[in-house]
């Protein structure tokens, strides 16, 4: 039984622009079937929200940690929500 959808947001501190990192990422949360955005930040940061059961959005929030991103990840900060229901597919901003 699927447990209730959530909502994941992580900021991915790292050289994580211009290096595919946002690809990946959409490329990982399709395959894990969630639905949200992966964006450049001002900042240099990557900001990811994926929306979907709990267990993928783990799966995902452990690859982005991986050491196997495109780029190189310093750190990750997430936060955890109800669904907001506004995402269509994955998309890079």
């Amino acid at each position: 039984m699927e447990g209730e959808p959530v909502r994941l947001t992580a900021w991915v501190r790292g050289r994580v622009q211009g290096v595919g990192f946002r690809w990946w990422t959409r490329a990982r949360g399709l395959e894990l079937g969630l639905t949200g955005a992966a964006t450049n930040l001002d900042d240099g940061r990557v900001e990811v929200v994926a929306e979907g059961a709990r267990e993928s959005c783990e799966r995902l929030l452990g690859q982005l940690r991986s050491g196997e991103t495109p780029g190189r990840v310093d750190s990750v900060v997430e936060r955890w929500a109800r669904p907001g229901g506004s995402f269509d597919g994955f998309v890079e901003r």
